[in-house]
């Protein structure tokens, strides 16, 4: 990405470093502590930001392969472009914790290509498909962050691989690091009949605006974004960084509701309303406050709590916003309301009207899993079908923009017969993963695999069941949450557990969580049961069991949903 020196390029003043804070540890906050840098990662950031090593990956790393890399540059910088190392073959769960990141690690890459607001043509697919079957070995997955990553790339292809994503509009841009990642959007922006507000203009603005913006390039870890216009509130706001959530003020009309602090991993916290209303054309730069807030105040020291939801957690919701206005915007904010409950179901899957008369169809593939072949052929279909758009979604959907009435069906079968179903099962709807141990150096146990075989058994196995609501399944291969396990129905964590006194590749159990829904009048995280481990092989028999067990015990006149029946249940039922 191109930006013009005097809009965005600037580093942001450095204050000399100053006096640790009484009674205690400095915490690396910038403008609490000074800049000296307190750990390994600070210092290799100050000495040579990520941004740096593109030059490097395409003059000399590409000529000279895996072996010539920098540790440093391979381990830290190469994120800032996308790029992490993928996990060697043959090396079991057991492992992962007991060896060094270059014992993990193979010669390849995942690279994941930044999708902001999830939107696509069918030329941008094209050309994803096409990098995916030259140089990723057909590999392509959807993430629930609006992504697409593929395997099995090599540093000598990666320059050309830039060429052509960029040749179409699209980057590797801080796809990953400690950076502004993907803004999560409202996969039918733009298109809904029921939309409130387009988030298209706010999400193009701050990626125009801020992504390669060098003062923005060292933040204290990863910061997450998510912006919806849809009543479904669509984007998991909760377990975001900053997120805007549309909202109709009786007085200022409609415009979004500001929320701050959010993330899973080991240490869930779910965000939280600052109480202001962000007119529509103040978006980007109250994002960019909250962004500079989180450079100047996040905590460095620990890399565990170097998330905003730790300095959220310490100030508060008022001192935030005070320091929002006061220092970064310079203006207070107008007080606004919150926005009322979801409407619908937030993953779009399914036909549904567009405000134009015409349709869009959202589609399910098995937990995320697709092929460079499959997005050459979705292109084909969707063209076919008098289309060129579509988008990704937060739930590893696909949808399919602007159909003409007379063209759904066929486009409905079309997708059938390549595995992406616009009328699947409740559960098939409801199931998503992370990489698992497949690619992933952090991951303990499978995730894409066991759960494709626990989709495809449950679909026959409860096949006669009238399950009132999709049930979400989501599988993850570590305790770090890629697949948001504290807010699903059922969430597995992978783990070693004990099995009959055998030590095997399985889970922890996470049950009755979930964001705010059309279902759920609160968001809230899952509760674990002392002792409760589901064996990899065995996730088709543990859900099987427990959602018979809801259905036959759950208050059906009250319209009791899994997440309520699992949070009053006995420990005894959730077995």
């Amino acid at each position: 990405m191109t930006l013009s020196d005097t809009e965005t390029r600037r580093t942001p003043a450095r204050s000399a470093a100053r006096p640790p804070r009484p009674g205690g540890k400095p915490n690396g906050q910038w403008k609490v502590d000074g800049t000296e840098p307190l750990n390994g990662n600070e210092e290799w950031k100050q000495q040579g930001g990520g941004l740096e090593v593109r030059q490097r990956i395409e003059s000399t790393y590409a000529a000279g392969g895996f072996a010539s890399i920098d540790p440093t540059d391979l381990h830290g910088r190469f994120r800032w472009w996308g790029l992490y190392t993928q996990r060697k073959p043959g090396i079991d769960g057991g492992r992962t914790a007991t060896l060094e990141p270059h014992e993990l690690e193979d010669e390849f890459f995942m690279l994941r290509v930044r999708i902001d607001g999830g939107q696509l043509t069918t030329e941008q697919l094209r050309v994803i498909a096409g990098i995916s079957q030259e140089f990723g070995r057909d590999t392509a997955d959807l993430t629930d962050r609006q992504n697409i990553q593929l395997h099995w790339i090599r540093v000598e292809d990666v320059p050309e691989i830039w060429r052509r994503l960029e040749g179409v509009g699209l980057q590797t841009t801080e796809a990953c690091g400690d950076v502004p990642r993907v803004i999560l959007g409202s996969p039918v922006a733009g298109i809904a009949a029921d939309e409130l507000i387009d988030p298209t203009p706010a999400i193009d603005e701050i990626t125009r605006r801020f992504i390669g913006d060098e003062s923005l390039a060292n933040l204290p870890r990863k910061f997450k974004t998510a912006i919806t216009g849809h009543p479904s509130q669509d984007v998991v706001h909760e377990i975001n960084d900053v997120a805007f959530v549309a909202v109709e003020h009786p007085e200022l009309g409609v415009g979004y509701d500001l929320w701050v602090g959010g993330a899973l991993s080991t240490t869930p916290r779910l965000a939280e309303r600052l109480g202001a209303f962000v007119a529509p054309h103040e978006v980007a730069d109250v994002w960019h406050g909250v962004t500079q807030i989180f450079r100047d105040y996040g905590y460095r020291r620990l890399r565990n709590k170097a998330r905003l939801k730790f300095l959220l957690a310490e100030w508060g919701a008022e001192k935030f916003r005070q320091v929002l206005e006061d220092e970064y915007l310079g203006h207070p904010l107008p007080d606004g309301p919150a926005a009322p409950k979801p409407l619908g179901q937030g993953d779009h899957v399914g036909v549904h009207p567009q405000k134009d008369g015409r349709f869009y169809v959202g589609v399910t593939p098995i937990v995320g899993r697709i092929s460079g072949p499959t997005l050459a052929k979705l292109a084909d279909v969707i063209e076919a079908h008098g289309s060129s758009r579509l988008r990704t979604t937060p739930h590893q959907k696909l949808v399919i923009l602007d159909i003409e009435e007379h063209r759904v069906e066929s486009l409905v079968a079309a997708l059938d017969e390549l595995g992406l179903s616009a009328r699947p099962s409740l559960i098939r709807r409801g199931t998503i993963a992370c990489t698992g141990i497949e690619f992933c150096k952090l991951a303990i146990v499978e995730t894409k695999a066991y759960a494709t075989a626990a989709v495809l058994d449950l679909e026959e196995r409860l096949a006669g069941f009238d399950l009132p609501h999709p049930i979400a399944l989501h599988v993850n291969g570590c305790p770090n949450s890629c697949a948001r396990i504290q807010t699903a129905d059922i969430g597995l964590k992978g783990q070693l557990v004990t099995i009959d006194g055998e030590q095997v590749p399985g889970y922890q159990v996470h049950l009755g969580g979930g964001l705010a829904s059309a279902d759920r009048e609160e968001p809230g995280l899952g509760r674990t049961v002392r002792g409760l481990k589901v064996a990899a092989d065995g996730i088709a028999d543990y859900v099987e069991r427990v959602v018979t067990r809801f259905l036959a015990e759950r208050d059906a006149s009250a319209g009791e949903t899994f997440a309520q029946w699992a949070h009053r249940a006995d420990e005894e039922a959730l077995q």
